[in-house]
């Protein structure tokens, strides 16, 4: 079958199309689909580098996220036949970006009803992280203000959708070529400027915010800590696209008197799937209620992912990629 093989720790560039990959076989409580659309994020990026923590070791056949028919299922599968059209996660992060794709039949949902395939996506990855870092995580409660980082992305957009659903006040962050995509927001600011935690402040009265979902990295980590409320603030970190930022005890104790949390999708679901159950059973009332609605992704050619995960690193990109097999 056709996929593409990441063969090194370089980069995205080094991502190959190859047309003699083994069609995987669904090995006990598994289900084999045949992908028609791949998702593409920041997760595949950080394997492509090495720093995806126990990453896998190339060569190996990329991508985290997939939405496609289910073609077989391995023993002790109940509940999901043939011809069922799904959308699932590999936690691992292998073999997405192909014509096949093995799952564990937990890890699978069904399309909803009115959804295509494509548009699905996003349903294990963004909108569980979003969801997550909102409410269990962050404790977002109506009347509250949250800074939303990456706010024109596909978990940044879900983000402040659910956030004004929720009755916060939202300040989005994206730079300002994105900004007409956040019309729903009430304040956005320029992620890129250099005084972004005064211009955060300024929208707050001095007070900060009680919530950030903060998945910039490197040096906008620091604003971060800097416009989080004293003692009750929260900052969820969910991403490091800038880069990495180092935070001290003596940060936390002297500088930002803050609650810093991590977020690791992965990592809910395997420790803590009772939490996990509870965003997902919640995600989908907010479908059914019509709070999310589906959205198309940009989409790409198989041969194209190279390209595309290049320009979701350049951040040139907006809402959510996908590759065609």
């Amino acid at each position: 079958m056709r996929a593409l093989q990441q063969t090194s720790l370089t980069g995205p560039q080094d991502l190959r199309l190859i047309t003699d990959a083994p069609e995987p076989e669904p090995g006990p409580g598994e289900v084999l689909i045949r992908v028609t659309a791949a998702g593409i994020n920041f997760a595949d990026l950080a394997q492509a580098y090495g720093t995806f923590a126990n990453g896998p070791q190339p060569p190996y056949l990329a991508g985290f996220e997939a939405a496609g028919q289910i073609v077989a299922v391995g023993d002790a599968v109940t509940g999901l036949a043939p011809g069922t059209r799904v959308v699932g996660t590999n936690v691992f992060g292998l073999g997405a970006f192909a014509e096949y794709m093995s799952l564990p039949a937990v890890a699978v949902l069904p399309v909803p009803t009115g959804w295509s395939d494509e548009q699905a996506l996003g349903l294990t990855v963004n909108h569980p992280t979003a969801l997550a870092t909102l409410r269990p995580l962050g404790g977002l409660a109506a009347g509250q203000t949250v800074l939303i980082h990456a706010a024109a992305g596909a978990t940044g957009q879900a983000a402040v959708t659910m956030a004004k659903h929720y009755g916060a006040t939202v300040i989005a962050a994206a730079s300002p070529d994105k900004h007409h995509l956040l019309a729903n927001a009430d304040h956005v600011v320029d992620s890129r400027a250099e005084d972004l935690a005064d211009q955060v402040l300024r929208l707050t009265d001095g007070t900060g915010v009680d919530l950030v979902l903060e998945s910039a990295g490197g040096t906008t980590f620091e604003a971060s800590l800097a416009v989080a409320k004293r003692v009750t603030g929260r900052v969820v970190v969910i991403g490091s696209a800038g880069g990495d930022a180092t935070l001290s005890n003596w940060d936390l104790i002297y500088r930002h008197q803050v609650q810093v949390i991590g977020f690791n999708l992965g990592v809910l679901i395997q420790a803590a799937p009772h939490v996990f159950g509870e965003v997902m059973g919640e995600l989908f009332a907010l479908i059914a209620a019509g709070v999310l609605r589906p959205t198309q992704p940009t989409m790409f050619d198989l041969a194209d992912g190279p390209k595309a995960l290049t320009e979701l690193q350049a951040r040139t990109t907006v809402g959510k990629l996908a590759l065609r097999p």
